[in-house]
């Protein structure tokens, strides 16, 4: 295998599942699967003999379930990227999934063609959400729902404009390019905007976004 290859850990405690992904992965070009786990304990001592770019992480493991091996996983390596793989598509499940630092969500019912794209874009640093998940997400919330949230949060106009454009996959170079601010300052924006929001990363901020409406989708 090239050494430019996406080198992809998977970590899903039934076996055949497991094992059909590898085997399916490892024989697309630029693709190297070079571990895999049933458990999230397993994972982590894997973690510390092989240095994937990108983690596939089941929510549901026994013992140590997804969400806290991922949390665990980026204390040793914070550069590790990690993609969700789910049958659940609820705001719970994803939530927690966020939470802990994942960067994507993916249905386990999603075709290869996604799941590869999702890879893609995660391990270059953007996010990526299944689209019965952004669906899901969107229409959870009523328009007047949406609206009191919105006020209730104190979000400022230029926050949202911030906000709006965090949501649209923008750099914080790109953002304060494009509003004429510094990076700084679009740093501070965030910042506010994650203790108005009460979440913890950019990936929560952009899921609370979309689920309360508070831009445009």
């Amino acid at each position: 295998m090239s050494a430019m290859n996406i080198r992809i850990m998977i970590v899903e405690d039934h076996a055949m599942f497991r094992e059909g992904l590898h085997y399916i992965l490892n024989n697309i070009d630029g693709f190297d699967v070079v571990g895999e786990a049933a458990s999230g304990n397993e994972f982590l001592t894997l973690l510390n003999n092989v240095q994937p770019d990108i983690v596939l992480m089941d929510i549901d493991l026994p013992g140590m379930d997804g969400a806290e091996a991922s949390r665990q996983a980026l204390i040793k390596d914070p550069d590790l990227k990690i993609l969700c793989l789910s049958m659940h598509s609820d705001y719970a499940h994803y939530q927690k999934m966020m939470d802990a630092g994942s960067m994507g969500f993916v249905l386990k019912n999603a075709g290869i063609v996604e799941l590869t794209e999702a890879i893609r874009q995660v391990v270059n640093g953007k996010l990526y959400f299944s689209q019965e998940l952004l669906l899901n997400i969107i229409h959870s919330k009523t328009p007047d729902e949406s609206a009191n949230m919105l006020e209730q949060t104190e979000i400022s106009a230029r926050e949202l404009e911030v906000l709006e454009l965090i949501c649209k996959g923008m750099s914080n170079k790109e953002i304060a390019d494009q509003l004429y601010i510094s990076i700084k300052t679009v740093e501070g924006h965030k910042s506010k905007l994650m203790i108005k929001t009460d979440t913890r990363n950019t990936v929560s901020l952009v899921l609370y976004a979309l689920r309360n409406k508070l831009v445009n989708s």
